[in-house]
């Protein structure tokens, strides 16, 4: 059994169609289409044939390639300033403990070797880097949105950020590859901005 035909959970899929003949003219810019498809509850399929599900939709949108790059670039840097923001707090609770130089770096190579999983846990922002997720995220509302002139600039973050939220969010909005959107607060609000 493929994973196409499962999802054990409520998921997003999301993959970009770059369309190879069509040539714009030079007053259009250049759009690609964004193909999504989502469930809402566990899905198996058997029998294409004789399946329907009142859990799944698909649908598309077509975007400007030029503004999925700017927000990707974007996304990227507020990712870089979560990172940046659980670096120091991480050195700030480690520097209260007793804990010597030589032992952290022994601790860090144990980790870096394991290769661990992204980071889920949710992650506390100071007030410029949430300023800077709030016009990221209106920005990603705003290409989502099905009336995108009455998305409104977001005045609260709607889902619980985590570096994992990020990753995904920067992987949705990258035109040469698809992504699986599992973490269901981030999963909620995009199906959300689907409707």
């Amino acid at each position: 059994e493929s994973r196409a035909a499962n999802a054990s959970n409520k998921e997003i899929n999301i993959q970009w169609y770059i369309p190879p003949l069509a040539k714009p003219s030079i007053y259009t810019e250049t759009k690609v289409l964004l193909l999504y498809a989502y469930n809402t509850k566990p899905v198996k399929i058997s029998n294409i044939k004789t399946f329907s599900s009142m859990s799944i939709f698909s649908g598309h949108l077509w975007i400007p390639l030029a503004r999925i790059i700017s927000l990707r670039e974007k996304l990227s840097n507020l990712k870089q300033q979560v990172e940046m923001l659980m670096q120091n707090s991480k050195s700030l609770s480690s520097a209260s403990e007793s804990i010597s130089f030589l032992e952290q770096s022994e601790t860090l190579k144990i980790i870096s070797s394991k290769n661990p999983k992204m980071n889920v846990e949710k992650v506390h922002l100071d007030e410029k880097t949430e300023e800077m997720a709030k016009r990221c995220l209106s920005e990603v509302k705003a290409l989502l949105s099905v009336v995108p002139a009455l998305s409104l600039p977001l005045t609260e973050i709607p889902f619980d950020v985590t570096l994992q939220s990020l990753a995904s969010l920067e992987d949705m909005f990258d035109p040469a590859n698809g992504c699986i959107i599992t973490e269901e607060s981030l999963f909620n609000w995009i199906i959300s901005l689907f409707h």
